[in-house]
């Protein structure tokens, strides 16, 4: 029952950031509308902020008070998030429910890993790392169609409502069924082994770093202070974080033994890379479909499925593999290999390439990724002993989550700045300020209503600067191989952490005694 629990509630968890990283970035121009105002961008900032600023302080957390009591008040944090979200009546309101919203998401996301690394030894993880990707892929896939479904007035609400039944019955199983081991000591004892000091300056470099890069080409120029001085305090901040961490702290958050082989470092490596390459497409695939082929906001979530329902199955596919060889790097270096050649494939499509064409080379690039998603928990866990798990992989999602963000800011600076060189002046007078901010997305919904010739210009536009983009995951992608390569031959963990093993052990050996009362007594048929 607690397989099944864990899986009901990794489910829930796919389900739930589906709508909330991708729905709700389609309904934003009707949320915008209707709450009457134009600070869109901290809706998407304030969730990706607070789900990434405490991805590691959960996995501290859990290794401290017990798994299931994070994973309990993340789920009510996520939920009363997604309810004020709901209810919302004022941007500010809004803002603030996401930031709750994305507090809970970050939690749950980490600690479904990290129950799962306590449940299966990591020679078992295979099969239940192929399936996680299945649940993510299913929640990427529905997302941009549930948000397309519910942008419309008031309907947009349904969006946040529709996570707490979800998110409800997840916590219901999880209390009644996940009983796992709750560390011994007092709250005082417990407080005094959290790593403040750590925490204090992981949480302001993140919050830095996401503020600066989101903000940059959006809110603000590049060059501009509001900009690059976050930036800049942000990326000195994580510098100081990994000096404290590993020199000082007597309880690290982050213990210097995550990265202190090349087997692990190109794991953490590979999956921050074929992160910033999935979201790269997943943001600016839509953008080629409407600026290029005129398609709707649902259309163009339609034709992602290329990428989404390739993932799911070569991540179970590397998940059973794994498990079948206990090998692990010739599938990833098969999935970078995937990867490279679905990109350059990308490089050749332009305005006018059959739909098919550009839905096929998706494939390909999904069955790599999806290989990345499941296959390189294994040289992040191999090289570590079974007891730095949590931190391990808390730590992993943190990577992940954090390139994200620096992906959709970077690979969206490219395309803002190709745009400028290549699309007419005149197109801009009304939209932008002069620094001409935002571009691509205020110039999509103007495309069908401009002459021919300038419509074609701009289409044009839109394409060949969206290959330069493709170039850059190229590079991206290259260095995912090479790094690739790091990577040693380790055998797999077939033991699990004795310390959260422990209830399952005794309750299997209470089971053995019994069977044996019964043999004795002459009960056993």
């Amino acid at each position: 029952m607690k397989h099944t629990c864990v899986w009901i509630y990794r489910g829930a968890n796919a389900v739930e950031d589906g709508p909330s990283l991708y729905a709700v970035s389609t309904a934003l121009p009707t949320i915008v509308t209707e709450l009457h105002s134009n600070q869109f961008v901290w809706v998407a900032t304030s969730y990706g902020l607070a789900s990434t600023a405490l991805l590691p302080l959960s996995g501290g957390l859990a290794e401290i008070f017990g798994r299931r009591p994070i994973v309990l008040v993340s789920l009510v944090l996520f939920a009363l998030g997604s309810a004020l979200g709901g209810a919302a009546q004022s941007m500010n309101m809004l803002i603030a429910a996401r930031t709750i919203q994305g507090s809970g998401a970050g939690g749950i996301f980490t600690l479904s890993q990290i129950i799962l690394s306590d449940m299966v030894t990591l020679k078992e993880r295979g099969t239940y790392s192929g399936l996680f990707g299945l649940t993510w892929a299913l929640g990427g896939g529905i997302g941009p169609l549930v948000g397309g479904a519910l942008a419309q007035p008031s309907r947009w609400r349904w969006l946040f409502y529709l996570n707490i039944p979800i998110a409800g019955l997840a916590f219901l199983l999880v209390l009644l069924f996940l009983s796992l081991p709750t560390p011994v000591g007092t709250l005082k004892e417990k407080m005094a082994r959290i790593d403040w000091i750590g925490n204090f300056i992981i949480i302001g470099a993140t919050c830095a770093c996401v503020i600066g890069l989101t903000w940059g080409g959006v809110v603000y120029p590049w060059n501009t202070a509001q900009v690059l001085v976050p930036i800049c305090l942000g990326f000195a901040g994580l510098i100081v974080f990994f000096l404290f961490e590993g020199l000082w702290c007597q309880t690290p958050l982050v213990p210097w033994n995550l990265l202190s082989n090349r087997t692990n470092l190109s794991g953490y490596i590979q999956i921050s890379l074929g992160a910033f390459i999935n979201i790269s497409i997943l943001y600016y695939m839509p953008v080629y479909y409407q600026a290029c082929k005129g398609a709707s906001p649902i259309a163009s979530g339609v034709d992602l499925f290329g990428l989404s329902f390739s993932t799911a199955p070569f991540s179970i596919f590397a998940g059973l593999s794994v498990r079948a060889t206990k090998r692990y790097r010739p599938q990833l270096w098969f999935a970078w290999c995937c990867i490279l050649l679905g990109l350059g494939l990308l490089t050749t499509i332009d305005e006018n390439t059959a739909q098919a064409k550009s839905i096929g080379y998706q494939v390909i690039i999904g069955i790599g990724v999806g290989i990345v998603f499941s296959g390189t928990y294994f040289p992040v866990l191999a090289p570590l002993p079974v007891t730095s798990n949590a931190y391990a992989l808390s730590f992993f999602v943190f990577v992940r989550t954090l390139t994200q963000v620096w992906a959709v800011t970077i690979e969206g600076a490219v395309l803002q700045n190709e745009l400028q060189k290549r699309t007419p002046v005149t197109l801009f007078h009304g939209t932008q300020s002069a620094q001409s901010t935002d571009i691509a997305y205020s110039i999509i919904p103007l495309i069908p209503q401009l002459p021919p010739a300038t419509k074609a210009v701009v289409r044009q536009a839109f394409a060949v600067s969206l290959v330069l983009l493709w170039k850059v995951l190229i590079v991206v992608a290259g260095v995912g191989l090479l790094s690739s390569l790091l990577m040693k031959g380790l055998p797999l963990h077939t033991q699990k952490d004795e310390k959260w093993a422990l209830q399952e052990r005794q309750s299997e050996r209470e089971d053995g005694e019994n069977v044996e009362a019964d043999r004795e007594g002459g009960q056993l048929i």
